[in-house]
């Protein structure tokens, strides 16, 4: 690859861990690309010469492969389109359950750096949804900040104050995509060859900001109700690059997000509480009233939100359940092997002794 090729890689995130990976297929004639939007169908991929409409190869799609927007593939020439002949390892991924009975997975974007947690002032600003979005956020490996859009629509000061409260370390922006406040702090936040994605609910402004800092009416907005409720317009996540500013992924708003996440990402999301939680007398108290009990002192004495408290077990609580979920579905599919490996032992031997 030339300079000029390899220079605007760079500016769509390319680093030397996606050169390694696609080095590592040792296979020349692929070259990079990076998933802008999922189709169905096809993915629109940005290429070192623009953006093309990609087909997922049939290796691919027999082994079940999941494509996100962000991910880093590699393209194989051919016909009238490039076809995604593999997908570099990522380097991270934000996660959730999926939004059914399943107990399974779904990537909303990969080799993400930024999250932008998007609550607008306007009604929808919820601390506990914040509690939510960063667990998911430390489990990404993608760093946090939090963005309190319609700055100019409530008490700004107030919502940064609730914020770091309930986010102690995490960068907090107050923004306003119709005056402009704030812009400036999001750019740098992104920084140039750095990716970020916008996760939030319908209606937080999320692709007027997009907008905003693309420079265009690239994305439909839509109104907010009276009662504050948005109007999902964004249906699928997309990428957009901002020349020498970054990439940043727009995704649709969030009804729900149900954690795909370990013990470890809610210690980080809820810090000054596992400090508490260390603390006490026993190493098996549950919490529940035992004496030496240090969240139920810090409860007493106010040093400790009841309301953060409550959502911190409800979240420990949600976890543990898909981890038995998960255990038992895995256990399930490990059985159906077994049996599937049995029965073909079983053929293999009658076919070896023939018919009786």
């Amino acid at each position: 690859m030339d300079s000029d090729t390899v220079a605007w890689l760079y500016e769509l995130g390319w680093n030397s861990h996606f050169a390694e990976s696609l080095a590592a297929l040792g296979d020349r004639s692929l070259s990079p690309g990076r998933v802008g939007a999922d189709y169905g169908a096809d993915f629109l991929v940005h290429l070192d010469s623009g953006t093309a409409r990609a087909d997922l190869s049939r290796e691919l799609r027999t082994a079940g492969r999941h494509i996100a927007v962000g991910d880093w593939v590699a393209l194989r020439a051919g016909g009238d389109r490039p076809e995604i002949a593999a997908v570099l390892d990522r380097q991270s991924a934000i996660r959730r359950k999926t939004p059914d009975m399943e107990v399974s997975e779904q990537v909303l974007a990969a080799n993400v750096d930024v999250i932008f947690i998007a609550t607008a002032l306007d009604g929808d600003f919820n601390p506990r949804r914040v509690e939510r979005l960063l667990t998911v956020a430390y489990q990404s490996g993608a760093a946090p900040v939090v963005l309190l859009t319609k700055a100019d629509a409530g008490d700004a000061e107030a919502a940064l104050a609730e914020t770091r409260a309930v986010a102690p370390g995490v960068p907090a922006l107050a923004i306003s995509s119709r005056t402009g406040e704030g812009l400036d702090g999001v750019r740098q936040a992104i920084g140039r060859g750095r990716t970020a994605v916008l996760i939030g609910s319908s209606g937080v402004g999320k692709s007027t900001l997009i907008n905003r800092l693309v420079g265009s009416q690239h994305l439909r907005t839509g109104a907010v109700h009276r009662s504050g409720q948005g109007r999902h317009v964004t249906t699928r996540r997309e990428l957009f690059v901002l020349p020498g500013e970054g990439v940043v992924i727009d995704t649709p708003g969030l009804r729900e997000i149900q954690l795909w996440a370990g013990e470890e990402a809610l210690d980080q999301a809820f810090e000054d509480v596992e400090e508490l939680v260390l603390s006490c007398r026993f190493s098996d108290c549950s919490h529940e009233g035992e004496p030496g009990c240090a969240p139920a002192a810090a409860l007493a004495d106010g040093t400790l939100d009841p309301d953060r408290w409550a959502s911190y077990r409800k979240l420990q609580r949600e976890l543990r359940s898909i981890e038995v979920r998960a255990s038992a579905r895995l256990q399930i599919e490990e059985r159906r092997r077994w049996k599937a490996l049995q029965k073909e032992a079983k053929s293999q031997m009658v076919a070896k002794r023939g018919p009786d």
